[in-house]
């Protein structure tokens, strides 16, 4: 695919980058009117804070206090296992097992004080390249006697049982109350269950197990406990205790009464925990959640059991399973069910009556940015957990009281953002931009500011999103052509604003009232309001146009973790022209000149690439087409960006790496003969071209947008009509 282009081009910098030329602003005026701090919504009542800091791991996946001793141990991704002493202020971390393979989870036998075993769930094997060739493994380890610090003996290991793997592994392997092992596992598959094994009870995929390790059967390291469902059932594998399942990521028992919670992720739109009893069907791939996904696949021999709890990819992205409280640290929460999101960084506590099989109390207990990837209990009460990405661990606390703010503006112009909103007249300080290629938003069109307070400012980033210093503000105005084509008889429909305060975005929107005078705070959870649009188009020259002023979690749908929370306001938009009033320069220029950026930059701005403009004609095709889905498709269509599947549509990722040509659709063919996620020349088979151009439930972008992007499809349209057959000769 071609290079974007440099900003010398024709969407660049209108003018030279020499002193002699005028900047777009000559000073910065500090913005000291913002009104933006606090919350409109009460706290939450916990928050998580920083435990042991001075030890920092790389990718931790599980955190377990150790029986024998105060020490904690974490185990890191690539199979890497430490120990390390809590009062140690040096951080002096001391290996536990160098697995050599990846580690999802590990757990203590219940005698580990005497017997010192451990047992570890991996699914793969990074040496074999093939993953297709790649075996998840749960494994039985002893300590080295008397090590000190304890070290687990590598040769020792005793495999205990061996499975296929893939995507999807799960998973945990804990020793239940009963005495017997529970492993959990995923569908073994990139996504929605290609391997067609969610209702089987033939293969181990998809699976709770239950095993009987403590007295194996001749040739093998367990035996099949004798009141396993399926013992009976032809073809069955007599290992399994439950199904249904597409990544069970974290289990856990319920320590008074034995109940097995497991938190599994979700693939379109729905995260799951659920609870799980002798048989259980948990629904994967013909449900997901209580919705149909594939309901016309043939279903398992037991009926499908409802979740205790699911969220939307709205609130939550990626569910990680937790456990019962039972300490004493927080009386008011024990006995409920904690656990969180990955993506989002919020946790959840449940109350569940098991008598009347129904949960009682269902709350938000904190927002954070932690990138949860497991919890861990300490034998003193306290509830942690693990930041994937910063490798830090956290623990959770109460949140104290706010202190005393002022109300959050609830109209627009309590904000400080505007001098008058009447007039869209932005407040001192607060700086207009524009970028290089809109997100699409059912035709609107957009008016953006930026409002750093103070003397605060942005660490610039060529390739990465850009970081911003806690105040700052991003600002987008909305306005709808009441006459379809006639500029002049818009109106504004909203002002949405993305807030950074302690280290953490939020979204807010607001909806503009019919006098055009002002803007109210739309509630928490969203709002549609319908317009009357003329449109001589349309049957009787009217039509009615829903828009959708997204919810608080909604916003943060789009401004993710994965997409660097600021969408608009990085290199590629921002190296552009804008016209500041009076003069008309290059935004980088200008705000490298008022000190915005807190370092200068490396380079004139015309050797920084730029977006072109997507529908430009002139401009090449392939890097419209690669820009289009950068900015429309990649913040969840990314590594880490939620999306459930295997694309990768990120800016740098060359179109051969990008799992999207010839690659069969993971989400259904919409009656598409033959469909693929983009054939070359072929764009009536491409699920990409169909779903950009559907709205409905499978739609995309899948949120925040009712009307088909006509300009968006057919750019789409083209560039899969001219594609080659190979995805190297269109490759970057």
């Amino acid at each position: 695919m071609a290079s974007l282009a440099l900003a010398g081009g024709s969407i660049g910098c209108s003018q030279a980058s020499g002193d002699e030329k005028p900047y777009g602003l000559e000073r910065r005026v500090n913005w000291t009117t913002s009104r933006i701090a606090g919350s409109p919504d009460p706290p939450a009542p916990y928050r998580m804070v920083r435990a042991f800091p001075q030890f920092i791991f790389k990718h931790p996946v599980f955190i377990a206090q150790e029986p024998a001793s105060e020490r904690f141990i974490v185990a890191e991704y690539e199979g890497k296992v430490y120990s390390f002493d809590p009062a140690d202020l040096d951080g002096s971390k001391d290996l536990y097992l160098d697995m050599g393979r990846n580690v999802s989870a590990f757990s203590f036998h219940p005698d580990y004080a005497d017997n010192g075993e451990v047992f570890v769930f991996s699914a793969y094997d990074p040496r074999i390249k093939d993953r297709s060739k790649s075996i998840s493994r749960v494994s039985r380890f002893q300590l080295v006697p008397g090590s000190s610090p304890p070290r687990l003996d590598p040769d020792s290991e005793q495999i205990v049982i061996e499975w296929p793997a893939g995507g999807h592994n799960g998973g945990e392997a804990i020793i239940g109350p009963d005495g017997y092992l529970y492993i959990t596992t995923g569908d073994g598959s990139g996504s929605s269950d290609r391997k067609n094994t969610g209702q089987g009870v033939d293969d181990l995929l998809s699976v709770m197990m239950r095993l009987d390790v403590e007295t194996p059967a001749p040739g093998r390291n367990y035996s099949i406990p004798p009141d396993n469902p399926f013992i009976d059932h032809p073809g069955a594998r007599p290992e399994i205790w439950a199904y249904g399942f597409r990544n069970p990521w974290r289990f856990s028992f319920d320590p008074v009464t034995g109940q097995a919670w497991v938190g599994d992720v979700g693939q379109d739109l729905w995260e799951e925990i659920e609870l799980v009893r002798r048989g259980g069907n948990h629904g994967w791939s013909v449900m997901e959640g209580t919705h149909p996904f594939h309901p016309n696949k043939q279903r398992g021999p037991t009926p499908v059991v409802p979740p205790v709890a699911e969220h939307h990819h709205t609130e939550c992205r990626s569910i990680t399973g937790g456990y019962v409280y039972a300490g004493d640290k927080f009386p008011e929460l024990r006995g409920v069910y904690i656990y969180g999101d990955y993506q989002y960084g919020k946790m959840w506590g449940i109350r569940y009556d098991h008598q009347a099989q129904k949960k009682t109390w269902h709350e938000e207990l904190a927002d954070t940015t932690v990138k949860i990837s497991s919890f861990g209990l300490g034998r003193d009460g306290s509830f942690y957990a693990l930041d994937y990405d910063r490798g830090e661990i956290y623990q959770l606390d109460h949140n104290p009281q706010p202190k005393q703010q002022p109300p959050f503006p609830r109209k627009l112009s309590e904000t400080g953002l505007f001098t008058s909103v009447k007039d869209h007249e932005a407040a001192p300080g607060v700086i207009p931009y524009s970028i290089n290629a809109p997100f699409w938003s059912d035709g609107a069109r957009k008016e953006r500011f930026l409002a750093i307070p103070g003397d605060l400012g942005i660490d610039f980033q060529e390739d990465r999103a850009w970081s911003f210093d806690d105040g700052a503000v991003t600002v987008k105005s909305f306005t709808l052509d009441m006459e379809e084509g006639n500029p002049r008889s818009s109106r504004r429909i909203e002002t949405r604003i993305v807030v950074k305060q302690d280290d953490h975005w939020v979204g807010y929107t607001y909806a503009w009232n019919e006098d055009q005078t002002d803007a109210y705070l739309v509630e928490a959870g969203g709002l549609d309001r319908s317009y009357e649009i003329r449109d001589a188009a349309s049957p009787g020259g009217k039509r009615i146009q829903t828009w959708h002023y997204p919810s608080r979690q909604e916003c943060m749908f789009c401004h993710s973790r994965a997409a660097g929370f600021v969408l608009g306001l990085r290199t590629h938009q921002m190296n552009r022209s804008h016209d500041y009033g009076a003069v008309t320069d290059n935004q980088l220029r200008t705000l490298e000149h008022i000190g915005i950026f807190k370092k200068p930059l490396d380079k004139p701005p015309a050797e920084y690439a730029a977006f072109p403009y997507p529908f430009d004609d002139t401009a090449d095709l392939d890097a419209r087409a690669k820009t289009y889905l950068s900015v429309n498709c990649a913040m969840c269509h990314v590594g880490s960006g939620g999306g459930n599947s295997n694309l990768d549509l990120g800016l740098k990722t060359p179109l051969a790496k990008a799992n999207l040509i010839d690659e069969p659709p993971l989400h259904g063919s919409m009656d598409v003969e033959d469909a693929r996620l983009v054939v070359p020349g072929h764009p009536e088979r491409s699920m990409l071209y169909t779903r950009v151009n559907t709205r409905g439930t499978n739609q995309m972008p899948p949120t925040s947008t009712n009307l088909v992007d006509d300009l968006g499809a057919r750019l789409l349209f083209t560039w899969i009509k001219r594609l080659e057959a190979k995805p190297e000769t269109a490759a970057e």
